[in-house]
C-alpha cells in the first residue's frame, strides 16, 4: 500500500512572484483611489434617497405646502369680492402651508444625522470615511440641496396656482416672486440644515426634533401670553424674531410692524446656522462616535 504524497505547492501567481527581491518597487494590482469630498457626497446621496423616511417626510411636506396653499386661496376666492382682493398679494397665501410643512423639513434634517447615531450605523460611516468633518460636510451639502429643490418646486407650484385662482388680486412684482420662491426656499433649507446640525450635536432624534419644534413655535406662543407691561419689550422681541414672523417677511406680510424686513431673516438664519455648524465640527473631533 503506497503512502499518499503531500500535494505539490502551486506556483505563485505572476504578481506574487513579481514581489520578490528582484522587484522591490512592486505595487498592488488593486487600484487605490484617493478619496475626496465627492465620494462622501455620493455616499450621502445614496443614503438619503434610499431611506423610506425621506420619501414619506418629503411627500407629506409637498402635500402640506401645496394642499394648504391652494385651500387657502380657494377659500379666499370663494368668500371675497374683487374689491377686497384688489390690493392683496396672492403669493402670501403660500405662507400657511410652508409654516406647517417646516416641521417636516426639521424632522428630516434631524434624522439625517441623529438616526445614524441611534442605529450605530455612524461607526460604519466613519470607518469608510475616517475624516469626520468630511462626513458632516457631505451630509450638509446633500440635505441643503434636497431641501432647497423640494421647497422651491412646492412654493413655485403654489405661487403659480394662487395667482391663477385669485385673478382679481394685484399682480406680484418680480422682487416679490423672487422672495416667495428662491428666498423662502433658501430660508427653509437653512432651517433644515440647522436641524441637521443640532441632530449631530444632540445625537438623539426625539430630543433634537423636540428642541427644533420648540425653537419654531415657542417664542411666538410665549409672546402671545405676555400680558404684563413690564415685559412688553421682551414680548415684542420674541414676536419679531420668531420663525413664523421671519417666514412671513418673504411674502411681504410681516406679522409685526417692526423687526426683520427685506432679506434680514435669511441673514439671521445663515448666521445662526454657521455658528451651530462650527460647534458641531468642533464637537465631532473631540467626542467618540
Amino acid at each position: 500500500m503506497s503512502t499518499p504524497q503531500p500535494p505539490m505547492p502551486q506556483a505563485a501567481p505572476d504578481w506574487q512572484a513579481a514581489a520578490g527581491s528582484a522587484y522591490p518597487t512592486y505595487t498592488s494590482p488593486i487600484p487605490v483611489v484617493r478619496t475626496h469630498l465627492g465620494h462622501a457626497v455620493a455616499s450621502e446621496w445614496t443614503k438619503i434617497r434610499s431611506v423610506r423616511s425621506t420619501m414619506w417626510t418629503l411627500g407629506v411636506f409637498v402635500l402640506l405646502v401645496v394642499g394648504i396653499g391652494l385651500l387657502a386661496a380657494l377659500v379666499i376666492s370663494a368668500n371675497a369680492s374683487e374689491s377686497d382682493l384688489s390690493g392683496e398679494n396672492p403669493l402670501s397665501f403660500g405662507f400657511f402651508g410652508l409654516l406647517i410643512g417646516s416641521m417636516c423639513i426639521i424632522t428630516l434634517g434631524v434624522l439625517t444625522t441623529a438616526s445614524e447615531y441611534g442605529t450605530g450605523m455612524i461607526r460604519t460611516t466613519m470607518t469608510a470615511c475616517p475624516s469626520r468633518g468630511r462626513v458632516l460636510t457631505a451630509k450638509a451639502i446633500v440635505f441643503f440641496l434636497v431641501a432647497f429643490v423640494v421647497t422651491l418646486v412646492s412654493a413655485s407650484l403654489v405661487a403659480l396656482a394662487d395667482v391663477a385662482i385669485l385673478d382679481g388680486s394685484r399682480q406680484p412684482s418680480g422682487g416679490e416672486w423672487f422672495k416667495a420662491t428662491i428666498g423662502v426656499s433658501l430660508y427653509m433649507a437653512l432651517l433644515g440644515l440647522l436641524s441637521l446640525v443640532l441632530g449631530s450635536i444632540i445625537r438623539h432624534s426625539a430630543g433634537a426634533i423636540t428642541i427644533m419644534i420648540g425653537v419654531l413655535l415657542a417664542p411666538l406662543v410665549i409672546a402671545l401670553f405676555m400680558f404684563s407691561s413690564s415685559l412688553e419689550k421682551v414680548r415684542e422681541a420674541l414676536f419679531e424674531y420668531s420663525i413664523p414672523n421671519q417666514l412671513s417677511v418673504f411674502y411681504s406680510t410681516s406679522l409685526s410692524e417692526s423687526g426683520p424686513s427685506g432679506w434680514d431673516p435669511l441673514w439671521i438664519a445663515l448666521g445662526v446656522t454657521a455658528v451651530a455648524l462650527g460647534c458641531a465640527f468642533a464637537l465631532l473631533e473631540k467626542r467618540d462616535v
